[in-house]
């Protein structure tokens, strides 16, 4: 009596790629975010929670106002300048409260934003002339 097995390969999977998403966040940004984590839902909780975070970083809160259409999905936006992980400065970034009021996210300026970045920076000439 003749036994005989057979042995099936199984083929490797074809594994889509991964999914295509923006860039990295810069270290600083992540940053940033961590420090933002556990924010309060307080009427004040945003501008609080963006200060002790910028202060955490040894940044500086410039100012928040209503987002008025600047960004998709946020009611306000801070601005803040906190320092680049390169150590050669500081930059201008945005923290936005999303509609929900629950999360708080950080972003670079972009095409949308530019002119609130414009106004931060001329906001942060007026402030260094008054020292």
């Amino acid at each position: 009596m003749s036994t005989s097995t057979s042995v099936v390969r199984a083929k490797p999977l074809a594994l889509p790629p991964p999914p295509a998403s923006g860039p990295a966040l810069p270290l600083e940004l992540i940053e940033l975010e961590l420090s933002l984590d556990g924010f309060a839902t307080e009427p004040d909780g945003f501008s609080d929670a963006v200060r002790r975070a910028a202060k955490a970083l040894d940044g500086e809160f410039l100012f928040d106002l209503p987002a008025s259409g600047l960004a998709e999905d946020c009611q306000r936006i801070a601005a803040l300048r906190i320092p680049e992980a390169t150590g050669s400065g500081l930059k201008i970034v945005f923290a936005l409260l999303d509609d929900s009021g629950t999360g708080i996210r950080v972003e670079d300026p972009g095409e949308q934003t530019s002119g609130l970045k414009n106004f931060a920076d001329s906001f942060v000439g007026v402030l260094e002339r008054m020292q």
